[in-house]
């Protein structure tokens, strides 16, 4: 009669198992009607929080039919709570007990409403402060979903009291929504991978094909889509599977959905990854999603990126700089491990796939005409150019712009550490390109200092450095003083502006002050979060005084655009000077500046007609 009235205690439709696993309650569900949806089913909520008497764990675990339902956060406060709450408070009202273990959240208010030691005990065992806010018991336990496959997990629910932004399908079938939240919280990049919308059978089709693979993986392996048509035959099931198969086989998981996103630039894992989600930045505006990478997934991924980098990344060596490509893409991994930080974290960065050139630049309005007209006369005239900026300005990009720019008659020698310049792309257009490798530890390649020695014995040309940061600078700058190239040097070095980097060189990298000033030009990029967006902050011009130098400016950012200073046209720049062959004038040079400006400005009026420019994220 009981259990008529109030609900069975002990849950007798439930035929889950539970075990605590370190700081985990491990649930397996798949005997159980109620499939271990602790938002769903009453029955499933009441064995969960009848096996938390006095256990504190911080996660909740549901397995059933190859899907994972994790409860963290709240979630788990309040489950670890009602399993506190309903044991103490059984001696006073075994109704009220048998009522918090299905339906945790009625029971916190009744608790709270009813004067005493029932009160005394919601509030001290937390059951009150772990259910403010909730409306009901199924608000409160939304789960973090995904394949038992899947290296993460995705929160179903939107975020409460947000608004949709808009929706996008992405090429993977995963749906993309972005929501706007309301107060200081970031805005939602909400992410539903296809799997999700899996329904029973496909997933069970999924984890079988899975196991084909994993099982095949010593005796020569199984393709992901061979293992998909072997479990359900020529259907829409393989179709389903198949791909989705292959990304948690042969991909990168959910990264794959998210890159391909043309609109996410940037992805950041951060330690400890099982406890925060993930962020993107997406159109150049940072966002919170609804997913968390597993501790399982971020072992995965160190392991496939220390196995493809040929690189170490260990307690011993806690750091890792890698390439990977993603979604047709090239992105760029870095990585932290312990001792360094709490666990594995990982920040990912997208390099377009579409070669970028300046008239790209001049073409959506983040570099003007001008600007590129000299930058382009100054590179093809062998001049010694750094891009400065802090991480996420464009430097890499303008570089590789820069490139294009070159005679094509020159030998181009390209030193980084990580592979982002558009080599293979230069040597289609029928270009001398070589490519170095460096190491800043570890891995088949030079330190960069020998790589620039290398280079420089390598034949007369042009020289292009990805980062100029250690002991190399030193060696740089002499070959730029003394003359040991025959064509322009360019690198990209982190600084807010010309004066920063003589800082950041002079004295943090030891070059002298009068190899410095071999240095014709140092471009400013501006910070992507800048108010008016990404673009050129500053052109500055070195001018040697014997044992120092100074910087004239030749452009800087007014607003969004920068701005002729004046300098040029008054005719005492000593950069144009430099640029002058013999016999030709300063004015000749101005001349072919502008010759060059106006044809930058001619290719963006033919290929952005009734000048209109093109949308997306602005580069650099």
């Amino acid at each position: 009669m009981r259990e008529w009235l109030f609900g069975s205690s002990t849950a007798s439709d439930c035929r889950c198992e539970t075990a605590i696993e370190g700081g985990r309650l491990v649930v397996t569900a798949d005997e159980c009607p109620g499939g271990g949806d602790l938002a769903a089913s009453a029955d499933c909520r009441a064995t969960v929080v009848g096996s938390l008497p006095s256990a504190s764990v911080d996660t909740v675990v549901t397995k059933q039919a190859g899907q994972e339902r994790v409860y963290v956060d709240r979630a788990a406060a309040v489950l670890t709570a009602a399993g506190r709450f309903a044991t103490r408070v059984a001696s006073l009202d075994d109704r009220l007990a048998a009522c918090t273990r299905r339906d945790p959240v009625d029971a916190a208010v009744e608790a709270v409403g009813r004067a005493g030691p029932v009160a005394d005990l919601a509030a001290e065992t937390g059951l009150a402060v772990a259910t403010e806010g909730f409306d009901t018991s199924e608000q409160a336990l939304t789960a973090y979903t995904g394949p038992t496959i899947s290296d993460a997990r995705v929160g179903a629910a939107p975020p409460a009291n947000s608004a949709l932004r808009d929706q996008q399908t992405l090429p993977t079938e995963a749906v993309v929504r972005r929501y706007d939240t309301h107060g200081d919280q970031l805005p939602m990049y909400h992410i539903e991978p296809r799997e999700q919308r899996f329904n029973a059978d496909t997933m069970e089709a999924l984890v079988e094909a899975y196991e084909r693979v994993a099982t095949a993986a010593a005796d020569g392996g199984c393709h992901p889509y061979d293992a998909a048509t072997a479990v359900a035959g020529d259907s829409m099931t393989t179709t389903a599977v198949g791909p989705v198969l292959e990304k948690h086989t042969g991909g990168l998981g959910i990264l794959e959905d998210i890159f391909a996103d043309q609109r996410v630039s940037d992805v950041f894992a951060t330690a400890p990854v099982s406890d925060t989600r993930l962020r993107v930045r997406c159109d150049g505006e940072t966002m919170r999603t609804n997913v968390r990478l597993t501790p399982a997934g971020a072992n995965t991924l160190a392991s496939t990126f220390r196995r493809s980098s040929g690189r170490a990344f260990s307690q011993a060596s806690p750091t890792l700089d890698a390439t990977a490509t993603v979604a047709d893409r090239q992105i760029r991994v870095a990585g932290v491990s312990e001792p360094v930080s709490d666990g594995l974290a990982f920040a990912f960065r997208a390099h377009d796939r579409d070669v970028w050139r300046l008239a790209d630049f001049v073409a959506n309005g983040t570099m003007p005409a001008a600007v590129a007209g000299l930058l382009s006369i100054v590179a093809e005239r062998g001049g010694a150019c750094l891009v400065a900026g802090p991480r996420g300005a464009g430097k890499t990009t303008t570089l590789g712009a820069l490139l294009w720019e070159l005679p094509k008659e020159v030998r181009t020698i390209l030193i980084e550490d990580t592979p982002e310049l558009p080599a293979s792309s230069l040597r289609s257009d029928r270009r001398d390109v070589q490519a170095l490798r460096t190491a800043r530890e570890e891995g088949p390649s030079v330190d960069a200092t020998e790589a620039l020695r290398t280079a420089l014995r390598l034949g007369e040309g042009a020289l292009a450095v990805g980062e100029v940061r250690g002991e190399e600078a030193s060696v740089l700058y002499e070959a730029m003083r003394v003359g040991g190239g025959d064509g322009a040097v360019l690198g990209t070095i982190h600084g807010n502006g010309p004066e920063a980097v003589r800082e950041r060189l002079v004295s943090d990298l030891g070059v002298p002050v009068q190899s410095f000033a071999a240095t014709d030009l140092v471009i400013t990029l501006a910070p992507p979060a800048s108010a008016h967006g990404r673009g050129i902050t500053s052109v500055a011009e070195t001018v040697s005084h014997g044992d120092d130098v100074s910087f004239e400016m030749l452009y800087e950012r007014d607003g969004s655009t920068a701005m002729a200073t004046g300098r040029l046209m008054r005719g005492n720049s000593r950069l144009v000077e430099s640029l002058a062959a013999p016999g030709e004038t300063y004015a000749e040079v101005l001349d072919a500046i502008e010759a060059r400006t106006e044809r930058f400005e001619e290719s963006v009026a033919v290929e952005t007609p009734e000048n209109e420019l093109p949308t997306g994220e602005v580069q650099p």
